[in-house]
């Protein structure tokens, strides 16, 4: 099978082109072969290689990746590693307590895990237990704040209730009119803590970079072929979210959205002063399609908003310049008090979603599993999915193991083009409603 669709991620990356060069890339070569390989190493590939090292200390595993680590999608994101239940769509109370109390134990061993990794390795990766603030502006985020907090008691979560004051202190900004603070949640550099777990795995894992797959011949023994090799194994493990559809797997199901950030250059002191607030914090919106927020460790402010349907996984320069002069809007509105503070960095990152929120977990096919499908929350949810395709694929038996398995499988779509036209209407329309939130 040849895969036609590879990853085209560009060198915009700002969490990324910040971090010191890394060391140079090992990649696929001549023809090999190993007891496991893994395809894919964001936050779930990273996982899944780490934890069959544990289970097979005398094998020898393979992980893949198209790109160099932390350059891809999972270096792309936010940064914020969430421990509560993100989007629960459903309006029975009992059912929002059911589902919410599972995937906070399967965030709480994400957490955990990465925890220790940070901790053990010195990850320098800006790891912050600052917690997240869901803030809003206008009436409707303000009454989806109401619904958030209906469902934080739901599942007897922390959370501190905050006013326009209480805000501005902890933010500098007086843009929002009110918020609630989670305090579980992790803020942190996500290129950095991608980078950190690839160099720190253990010794019988291969880490193969700049070598995108571009045929698969599935057997009782499957060979990969990379531009300058081969690699075969009796277990393949995807962990390549919505490039899966290219490896001939849940064609119909997954849904590839982008999403776009801007990254300041580090505040000076009279600008940190000027802006005030606590040194790192982040800020989810209250309507789901708004602003994303972070100021970070090292003095630098981001911006994230705006999305776009992207079944070719790409998007053009012109398309970044377009969403900076966005994002510099978005900044302008909620700093006015840094007028010569602009960004350095424009990106996006895809995000595969499916239509009933579902992962796509387990086996596909004889010696094939994946573990793709975060919904959007992919450093909790990719790390622990990760984590427990490993026990799955060697057969490893855990309560968090049982949690997972209990997911549905993800919905089949529509046919195109009738999807793509779907997707882009409803993404028009959730962005047109968030008005001030944007």
């Amino acid at each position: 099978m040849r895969i036609d669709k590879l990853p085209k991620d560009d060198d915009s990356n700002g969490w990324y082109n910040i971090l010191p060069p890394p060391p140079p890339a090992r990649w696929v070569s001549g023809a090999q072969a190993f007891d496991a390989v893994v395809v894919g190493a964001g936050f779930a590939g990273l996982a899944a290689a780490r934890r069959l090292a544990e289970h097979l200390p005398d094998g020898e595993i393979a992980l893949i990746e198209a790109e160099r680590v932390g350059a891809g999608a999972s270096g792309r994101n936010s940064g914020f590693v969430i421990d509560l239940p993100h989007n629960v769509s459903v309006s029975d109370h009992a059912k929002i307590a059911e589902l919410g109390r599972r995937e906070m134990r399967l965030n709480k061993l994400a957490i955990d895990w990465l925890t220790d990794l940070v901790e053990k390795h010195q990850i320098q990766c800006q790891w912050s237990r600052r917690g997240k603030i869901h803030a809003a502006i206008e009436d409707k985020g303000i009454r989806d704040l109401a619904t958030f907090k209906g469902s934080l008691d739901q599942v007897e979560a922390d959370y501190t209730e905050l006013d326009a004051q209480a805000l501005q202190a902890r933010l500098g900004t007086t843009y929002y009119r009110a918020g609630i603070h989670t305090p579980g949640c992790i803020l942190m550099q996500p290129a950095a803590l991608t980078r950190g777990l690839g160099a720190t795995l253990p010794e019988n894992v291969r880490v193969l970079e700049e070598s995108p797959v571009v045929e698969v011949d599935y057997g009782s023994e499957i060979t990969l072929t990379c531009p300058e090799g081969t690699v075969r194994t009796r277990r393949l493990l995807l962990a390549t979210n919505g490039f899966t559809m290219g490896f001939g797997f849940q064609g119909n199901r997954l849904i590839p959205v982008m999403t776009f950030a801007s990254l300041t250059r580090p505040l000076s002191a009279a600008e940190q002063a000027a802006l005030g607030g606590e040194p790192d914090w982040g800020i989810i919106p209250g309507e789901h399609l708004g602003t994303t927020l972070r100021y970070t460790q090292d003095h630098r402010l981001l911006i994230r908003n705006t999305f776009a349907y992207t079944p070719d996984f790409s998007y053009s320069r012109a398309g970044l310049a377009r969403m900076r002069k966005l994002h510099e809007a978005s900044f302008k509105a909620r700093f006015p008090m840094l007028p010569e503070v602009g960004f350095e960095h424009t990106w996006g990152g895809v995000l595969t979603f499916s239509r009933n929120g579902a992962p796509c977990f387990g086996k596909l096919a004889d010696n094939v599993w994946s573990a793709v499908c975060q919904n959007g929350v992919g450093a909790a949810k990719g790390t622990y999915q990760g984590r427990l395709l490993a026990d799955l694929v060697v057969g490893a038996e855990s309560d968090r193991l049982h949690d997972m398995l209990a997911y549905d499988r993800p919905s089949g779509n529509i046919p195109q083009p009738f999807l793509g036209f779907g997707v882009r209407t409803r993404i028009a329309y959730e962005q047109s409603r968030a008005g001030r939130e944007r």
